[in-house]
Parts: structure tokens; sequence; C-alpha cells
């Protein structure tokens, strides 16, 4: 006697298609990407030993190398400056400034920008700097 086997089926998945798919889409989001960089204000810190971080930093002036000064990341032309300043430090609970300038600006100019500050009501200014863990002097030739 001879019995019926059921026939099997054979299922096979052809997923060459489905890898062309996935590498056009990929090509696609590749091509289509936002590659834009945000533009920044680059600056050089100063390096200090004595460094200390600052909890919060609500009013934030940056000098650029050339001379471009911005409140919070907005430029801004330095005889407008006290007027801005004054009307940030007033609705500002702390009152506290913190410049950050390059360490190729002019020394006078980062002082009339601290007067600039203090003139508009800042009951401090911080110089922002950069925590170094080098003793001071080890950068000198021969040492």
């Amino acid at each position: 006697m001879e019995f019926e086997r059921p026939k099997q089926i054979r299922m096979h998945l052809d997923i060459a298609p489905l890898i062309d798919i996935v590498f056009l889409l990929l090509i696609f989001f590749m091509l289509t990407a936002n590659f834009i960089i945000e533009p920044g204000i680059k600056i050089t810190l100063p390096s200090a030993q004595s460094a200390k971080k600052q909890k919060t930093q609500h009013l934030v002036v940056f000098i650029g190398e050339g001379g471009n000064v911005y409140l919070n990341k907005r430029e801004v032309d330095i005889a407008s400056l006290g007027g801005l300043l004054e009307k940030k430090i007033d609705k500002s609970e702390e009152k506290i400034v913190t410049l950050k300038a390059d360490t190729k600006i002019d020394l006078g100019f980062a002082v009339k920008t601290i007067d600039i500050a203090r003139s508009a009501g800042a009951k401090d200014v911080v110089i922002a700097t950069e925590l170094t863990k080098d003793k001071i002097g080890s950068n000198e030739p021969g040492k």
C-alpha cells in the first residue's frame, strides 16, 4: 500500500532586490542630509591653572580675534553694548557678566569691555578661561 505524502512547498526568499532597495535608500539619505555647519563664534580662550567652573552663564560677552563683539551669540556694536547690557542686566537676577575673549585681542579692548559691563550695572565680570594642568612656565623653551 502506497501512502500519499503531502507535497512539500519549498519557499525561497530572494533578498537581492531588498538589498538593492536598502542601498538606494541609504544613498538617497546620504545625499539629501543637511551638512550645514552651524555658524559659531570661534575664539581661543586663555588658559589658567587656577580656573574654576561657573554654575550659570546668562549674560555672555564674546570678543573674537578681529575685535567683533557678541552679546549672547548675537553680534553687536561696541557703542551699543552698554545699552543692551543694561537692559539684560536689569532683567537678570545674578547680574554677572561672563567675558569670553580670544587670546589674541588687545588687552585695552578687553578692559574697555569690562568697564562697559560694570557701567551697565553688572555686579561682577567673570573672565572665562580654559583649565590647564601644566605648571606655569613649563611651556618655555628648554624646560
